[in-house]
């Protein structure tokens, strides 16, 4: 199936060619592969740590916001929404959020970057740069090529979750005093799980109706949320259960 870009968002920053976020997730890579190596001294970064960590917190807050009241003004079905390709103010509005939740997995790479720099590389495991690799260009094909739609039910409760990420990161960014008050961590994990779960089971009913939405793209995104789903159910296996044995 051959889809064409949307003339809305083709022309918008990093979306018209393949070229920059390909350059983008090449150096990411090479800093993965090499960063550590660089690094001699461990940095601390509190204040840094917290400031992104907050940003994105708002940043989270703000593309929530504007998926959920974009879709209900819309009249957005959560059970089959064809993508609105018109340049009505919605319709612009719900392309704008997801390009700039795009955006935001550009900026979530600096997740990696500080790991690094607080020489952190246990952290750096394949789920961690599978995961932020891979969002890149999920989310760079879905604002060139479909930005709305069946996506914006991605998008928005990825955006929801995100907060609370985002909200536990900045607490824990504070140093070990904080550690008594991080309890939650499990259940975030949960969430995230749940997550997975109810991206899979919205992109997998298409598959099985009539709905005018590429069934191309809810192919991908469900077999994608399967692959995170078994990657953080080891995660969470490892770290809770085998972990505390």
């Amino acid at each position: 199936v051959l889809f064409l870009p949307d003339p809305r968002t083709d022309p918008w920053p990093l979306v018209y060619s393949p070229v920059p976020v390909t350059l983008i997730f090449s150096c990411y890579l090479l800093l993965v592969a090499l960063g550590p190596r660089c690094v001699r001294q461990r940095l601390q970064l509190r204040a840094l740590l917290l400031t992104h960590n907050l940003a994105m917190v708002a940043l989270s807050s703000y593309m929530f916001y504007e998926f959920l009241v974009t879709s209900v003004l819309a009249n957005y079905s959560y059970l089959c929404q064809p993508v609105d390709y018109s340049r009505s103010e919605l319709g612009m509005r719900m392309a704008r959020v997801c390009w700039w939740f795009f955006f935001s997995k550009v900026i979530e790479l600096l997740d990696t970057v500080f790991l690094i720099l607080r020489k952190k590389q246990e952290q750096v495991t394949f789920l961690h740069v599978y995961h932020h690799g891979s969002m890149l260009f999920n989310w760079w094909s879905g604002v060139k090529y479909v930005p709305g739609g069946q996506a914006f039910f991605i998008g928005m409760l990825n955006s929801f979750v995100h907060i609370f990420m985002y909200g536990y990161y900045a607490l824990a960014s504070l140093g070990p005093r904080m550690r008594r008050h991080l309890w939650w961590k499990r259940y975030l994990t949960i969430l995230q799980l749940c997550q997975f779960v109810a991206v899979a089971a919205h992109s997998s009913y298409n598959l099985f109706t009539d709905c005018p939405f590429p069934d191309g793209f809810n192919t991908a995104v469900f077999l994608y949320s399967l692959s995170l789903l078994a990657l953080f159910l080891h995660f969470y296996y490892g770290t809770y259960i085998r972990g505390k044995q």
